[in-house]
């Protein structure tokens, strides 16, 4: 094998010490600084890309601050449409049974006052029916004419002493 034979060790450790230098050179000026400049890169890009979801995070929570505001408003003028609502229906409940208070104390009035002209003629028949009564009771008792006044007055008596 030639690579074992001591005389050509010397040209050997030459063109191994040439290419060592090459390729240290190699890496030294081309490889080492493109990947040097791809792992800054990488850093750069992960540094911003944790910024962005740092600001995106504080965008997400503002608007989350807002939207929950403008649920908690909603919910607030919702509350107070329906209070105002219910105090309009009980405002408007309250005068409709105010107006049917006064109508209901009008006809028991006007019906008290039809009642009380009805007790009164009926009396007034009552006292005429009983003058009449009374005046035939008498005459068949006593078998002849009697004094129609007479009768009245003492049954218009009778009537006031009951009544």
């Amino acid at each position: 094998m030639p690579q074992l034979d001591p005389s050509s060790f010397a040209s050997q450790i030459f063109w191994l010490i040439v290419t060592f230098v090459a390729l240290y050179l190699i890496m030294w000026r081309i490889v080492v600084p493109r990947i040097s400049d791809v792992l800054e890169a990488r850093r750069e890009r992960a540094e911003d890309n944790l910024a962005k979801a740092e600001t995106y995070k504080k965008d997400a929570e503002a608007a989350l601050a807002a939207y929950d505001k403008a649920i908690a408003d909603a919910r607030a003028e919702a509350h107070a449409a329906v209070a105002e609502a219910t105090s309009r229906m009980a405002e408007t409940a309250a005068k409709q049974e105010a107006e049917l208070a006064r109508k209901l104390g009008e006809r028991i009035a006007a019906s008290e006052a039809e009642i009380a002209k009805a007790v009164a003629a009926a009396m007034g028949n009552v006292q005429a029916i009983a003058t009449e009564t009374a005046t035939a009771a008498a005459e068949r008792l006593l078998s002849g004419k009697v004094d129609a006044g007479a009768v009245a007055k003492a049954v218009d008596i009778t009537m006031k002493a009951k009544g």
